[in-house]
């Protein structure tokens, strides 16, 4: 499976296999992503120190501002004719919908920035290694 598929399903970014989030949450109920503490498949700790993820506070501002943008600019494309608070509500809409996905894709996206996969070695080459 390639890197970004993996980026893109929530997987682990050593083994691949292994979900970074438990569950994704669900607005109407107001329960937020729940990430699990370790890979469930190769145990591998996601959160590496206290803070880890205040990055990825960052990363889920610069993604809701991209968002806000690009509902403002299909707007202005579609050419509504609404008043500035019509406007404000949209972008708020839209933040709010986004609210769990983005939170969920900036710690997987700050995992992925700091975490190489684990590369498995042809057996070949662990038997040169040995002799």
């Amino acid at each position: 499976m390639s890197r970004f598929n993996s980026l893109l399903k929530g997987k682990c970014p050593k083994c691949e296999t292994g979900q970074i989030f438990s569950s994704s949450g669900n607005i109407l109920k107001l329960k937020g992503p729940v990430m699990n503490d370790n890979c469930p498949h190769c145990d591998y700790k996601f959160e590496r120190e206290p803070g880890y993820f205040y990055g990825a506070m960052f990363m889920s501002y610069g993604i809701t501002m991209a968002e806000a943008i690009a509902a403002y600019v299909a707007i202005v494309v579609l050419n509504l004719d609404l008043s500035v608070d019509a406007i404000m509500g949209i972008i708020t809409a839209v933040m709010l919908i986004f609210l769990f996905p983005n939170f969920k894709y900036s710690r997987i996206l700050w995992i992925y920035s700091f975490t190489k996969k684990d590369e498995v070695e042809p057996a070949d080459k662990i038997e040169r290694l040995k002799i």
